[in-house]
């Protein structure tokens, strides 16, 4: 698959000179925080991801997994670290597959930034979602337990796992709305009209929020690792907060109503063949592991999600801008903006706008 998005995101690569960190300091760091560190480290970084940069860490027999925040000057409450380890350790307590958090360290004088280290979980990641690689029948088995996993982390008890304020009360989608836009507007660059109409259109427009659960914030393909045809581990919980379970679900159909790019979008392909479940079995499988008669009208939701991402873009095109973006692909990700804007735009209209 050279040159396609599993070559160009999976693995890891050396450590670029912007992310190199004090290995020494990291070293001495681990021997007294993390149990059973023994030294001899390598450090490499993974390809893949725009945010937090992310590291293996190897001794001999054993592999870890260090994410930091970013060096230099961040966005308001992006790049939390912290909530990560904390959520990842309360899950990991109910069997949830999630990597097992190791330790924090909130001091940046170590290696200059917030970071933590969990284990390294084994397995495949896909990144493109019509995985091409796999028969039709692992495909299905991979989007039913992707799925299933989904519904599994919104039937969680929050409370009962010490996570009863892990989030704000109150509308879910309002503070986000609110957080995106400004998010938006502390990394705008050029006016886009579309994203105008969509910040004034959506905080009035906000459905009511029936259920509260653990969200995670990004929740697609590329996001697990897969083992034995099951979710070995959900990643990258940055987004995570207490909210709406249909702002997670939601999101993940964004796979389907996206046109087929070769990487995260299904869109226009032959499901059927492929053995992916479609979008109404999607949403089926979903209601009947949470227990729902079914769903809104989505159209709402999908102007919401992609206006979220046109924010989440726009900070990534902030950072790049500074120097401190995380992937060599940042630049991809920045020039997608005006065209999100505009497809988040056309769902609003579907909605009434």
């Amino acid at each position: 698959m050279s040159g396609g998005p599993d070559a160009a995101f999976s693995g890891t690569k050396p450590v670029e000179p912007r992310h190199r960190i004090d290995e020494a300091a990291l070293d001495g760091w681990m021997r007294a925080n993390v149990a059973g560190y023994s030294g001899s480290l390598s450090v490499r970084q993974f390809k893949g991801g725009q945010s937090n940069p992310t590291y293996r860490l190897e001794t001999p027999g054993h592999a870890r997994v260090l994410r930091r925040k970013p060096f230099g000057a961040l966005l308001p409450s992006a790049h939390a670290v912290e909530r990560e380890f904390r959520l990842i350790g309360a899950l990991h307590g109910t069997g949830f597959p999630v990597p097992r958090a190791e330790a924090l360290c909130e001091d940046t004088g170590v290696i200059g930034a917030v970071f933590y280290v969990m284990e390294a979980v084994e397995g495949a990641v896909h990144w493109n979602a019509a995985l091409p690689a796999l028969a039709p029948t692992e495909r299905r088995r991979v989007y039913e337990a992707m799925i299933g996993t989904l519904a599994r982390l919104h039937n969680t008890d929050h409370e009962a796992i010490g996570l009863a304020d892990y989030g704000r009360p109150g509308n879910y989608f309002a503070r986000q709305v609110e957080r995106w836009t400004r998010q938006y507007r502390a990394a705008e660059g050029d006016r886009l009209e579309a994203a105008e109409r969509l910040i004034d259109w959506l905080p009035r427009s906000v459905p009511e929020q029936t259920r509260v659960s653990i969200v995670h914030g990004d929740y697609r393909l590329d996001n697990m690792i897969f083992s034995g045809g099951g979710v070995a581990a959900v990643l990258d919980w940055e987004l995570s907060t207490l909210g709406d379970p249909l702002a997670d679900f939601s999101y993940l159909l964004m796979h389907w109503v996206l046109p087929a790019d070769g990487r995260s979008a299904l869109g226009g392909l032959d499901l059927a063949r492929l053995g992916i479940p479609m979008r109404d079995e999607a949403v089926a499988l979903y209601c009947r592991e949470t227990g729902r008669d079914g769903l809104p009208d989505l159209d709402w939701y999908f102007a919401y999600n992609l206006f979220r991402l046109v924010g989440i873009l726009q900070g990534i095109a902030g950072r790049m801008k500074a120097g401190t973006a995380a992937s060599d692909h940042a630049a991809d990700m920045a020039a997608r903006v005006p065209q999100l804007a505009e497809a988040a735009w056309s769902f609003a209209l579907k909605a009434g706008a």
